[in-house]
C-alpha cells in the first residue's frame, strides 16, 4: 500500500520505517529541512535498535522523505499524523499540530483516502480531525478518520511494532477496516515472520499478533489508560520500596512474590528513581485533564504522579545520608537517558537529579552510552562528561546508578573499587546484590532493601581484647 507518515519524530520515523519493512511505499513527511536532509543522508537522528538497519535498507526505495505535506496525500492510500502533541501548562494535550495536519489535507484528497491518528491524544481527537476536514469543504465520501495508538517502548521501539502484542484499530466505519486490515497483513497473517530478512524475534512475542478493532473512541482511551496503568505499577512498587526500607524487607523478594501472580506479572515491578521518558508523565496529565472534562475527579493519577517525584527527593535524602553533606564531593553519574536502550533524556529523573546535585555544590563526572550528546544540551558546562565508566568513577566520593544500562551491571567491581575515592555506590535501579557488593568492599545503598557495608577486619591476634577495647 502507499503510507503517508506526518512527523519524524519517534514515532513517525520507527512507525514509516516498519511499514517499509512489511512492504509498503513510504513517504515519510516533516517541515523540518536540517532533520529532512540528516535522513536523507543517512544519518540517524535517534538511538534505537534496529532502526539503523531499516533505514538502510529502505531509503531511496520504499521510504522516502519529503516537505511537501500535499503532495504525499496526493499520492497516498492512507495517511498517519504522528506528529508531537506536547503538554500545555494546564496539562492538557496541544493538538495545534494535529489540527494544522488535518486542514491541510482536504485540498490532497483526489480518491478515498483513510487518515489515522498515530499520535497519543485525547478521547474525541478523531471527531475534531473529521470535522476539520469537514469544514475545509471535503466531500464526506472521500476519507474516513480513524485511531490507531501506538505501544512502543524506546529502546526496543523497531521490535515492539514488528512484534506487538496487540494491534489496535479504532474505526467507525467498515471500509476503513478493510483498509487497515489489508495494512497489517503482513503481521497478522504471519507471512512477514516467514521472511529470512525479518528483524529477530524477541523472547515472549505472540505471533500472529492479536488485531483488536474498536471504536475510535475506545481506541483513544485504550493508550492513555494503558500508559496510566503501567506508570502506577512503577509508583506501586516504588511506595512498596520505601515501606520495605523502614521495615528491612527486601523488596526484590517481595517483586518476586507479588510477580508470580499471574494476574499481576513481573513487568514494570522495577524499584527505582521514579519513571520519566516522553510519554508518561505527559500522558498521564492529559489523561487527567481528560478526566476533569468528563466530571470525574481521577485522583489515583494524582497520587501516581506524587510517587513519581516523592522517589526522586527519597533517592536525594539517601545520596546526604551516604555523604553527609554534598557541598565539594566529587559524584560519579552512570546514566543520563531517562532509561536504559535510549538516548531520550526528556523528564529524566537522572538528570533532575543532577540538576539538583549541582545546585548542591557537588562536582559531576558522568557517563551515559547514548545520551551524551542530548545531555551536553540541557546540563551546565560544569559537569564532566567521562569516556567511558571507569573514567567517570575516578577520585570519586560515590557513584550513582540512574540508568539500568546492561553494561552498568556488567561492571568490573575491582577496577571500580580501586579507582573511587570512597568505595560508595548508591544504586537507582537495584543492578547488584548488596551482599555481593560488601564483599567487593563497596558500602551499597539500593531502592527498598537495606544498606549494605563490608564487614570489619577483625583485630590482630597478638593484641590483647581489653586493649582492642580501649583502643
Amino acid at each position: 500500500m502507499r503510507v503517508a507518515v506526518v512527523g519524524s519524530g519517534y514515532v513517525g520515523l520507527v512507525a514509516g520505517a516498519c511499514f517499509a519493512d512489511l512492504g509498503h511505499t513510504v513517504l515519510l513527511v516533516d517541515n523540518d529541512q536540517q532533520k529532512l536532509a540528516a535522513l536523507k543522508g543517512g544519518q540517524v537522528p535517534i538511538h534505537e535498535k534496529f532502526l539503523p538497519e531499516l533505514l538502510d535498507r529502505h531509503r531511496g526505495q520504499r521510504l522516502r522523505f519529503s516537505e511537501d505535506l500535499h503532495a504525499a496525500v496526493l499520492e497516498s492510500d492512507v495517511v498517519f499524523i504522528a506528529v508531537g502533541t506536547p503538554t500545555t501548562e494546564q496539562g492538557e494535550a496541544d493538538l495545534s499540530y494535529v489540527e494544522s495536519v488535518a486542514t491541510s489535507i482536504p485540498s490532497a484528497l483526489n480518491g478515498y483516502k483513510v487518515i489515522v491518528e498515530k499520535s497519543t491524544v485525547p478521547v474525541y481527537t478523531s471527531e475534531w480531525i473529521r470535522k476539520i476536514i469537514l469544514r475545509h469543504a471535503a466531500d464526506p465520501d472521500s476519507f474516513d478518520v480513524a485511531s490507531n495508538p501506538e505501544f512502543l517502548r524506546e529502546g526496543s521501539g523497531v521490535t515492539d511494532f514488528l512484534f506487538p502484542d496487540r494491534i489496535v484499530i479504532g474505526v467507525d466505519d467498515e471500509r476503513c477496516v478493510s483498509v487497515l486490515r489489508t495494512l497489517y497483513a503482513p503481521l497478522t497473517d504471519g507471512s512477514y515472520y516467514q521472511r529470512g530478512d525479518a528483524i529477530p524475534r524477541p523472547d515472549r512475542a505472540q505471533i500472529p499478533p492479536p488485531l483488536i478493532v474498536t471504536s475510535t473512541k475506545s481506541a483513544e482511551l485504550i493508550k492513555h489508560a494503558s500508559n496510566a496503568f503501567l506508570a502506577m505499577k512503577i509508583s506501586f512498587i516504588n511506595a512498596v520500596a520505601s515501606i520495605c526500607e523502614a521495615v528491612g524487607a527486601d523488596v526484590q523478594q517481595v517483586c518476586q512474590g507479588i510477580g508470580s501472580d499471574r494476574r499481576i506479572g513481573h513487568r514494570f515491578l522495577n524499584p527505582g528513581i521514579g519513571y520519566g521518558g516522553s510519554c508518561f508523565p505527559k500522558d498521564l496529565k492529559a489523561f487527567r485533564a481528560v478526566a476533569r472534562e468528563c466530571g470525574y475527579d481521577f485522583r489515583l493519577l494524582d497520587e501516581v504522579m506524587h510517587i513519581n517525584e516523592e522517589q526522586r527527593q527519597r533517592f536525594l535524602r539517601k545520596v546526604r545520608s551516604a555523604l553527609w553533606t554534598l557541598r565539594g564531593k566529587r559524584l560519579a553519574v552512570l546514566g543520563l537517558a531517562f532509561k536504559g536502550g535510549t538516548d531520550d533524556i526528556r523528564e529524566s529523573p537522572a538528570i533532575m537529579l543532577v540538576e539538583t546535585l549541582l545546585q548542591e555544590g557537588c562536582s559531576i563526572s558522568a557517563y551515559d552510552p547514548a545520551a551524551e550528546v542530548r545531555a551536553r544540551e540541557v546540563l551546565p558546562a560544569s559537569v564532566q562528561f567521562a569516556e567511558n565508566p571507569y573514567a567517570a568513577v575516578r577520585d570519586a566520593d560515590a557513584l550513582l546508578i540512574l540508568t539500568e544500562w546492561d553494561e552498568f551491571a556488567a561492571l568490573d567491581l575491582e577496577r571500580v573499587h580501586g579507582a573511587m575515592k570512597y568505595p560508595i555506590v548508591i544504586d537507582g535501579r537495584n543492578l547488584y546484590d548488596p551482599e555481593s557488593m560488601a564483599e567487593q568492599g563497596f558500602t551499597y545503598y539500593s531502592i527498598g532493601r537495606s544498606a549494605a557495608t563490608p564487614e570489619v577486619r577483625s583485630s590482630p591476634s597478638n593484641v590483647p581484647p581489653r586493649a582492642v577495647e580501649n583502643s
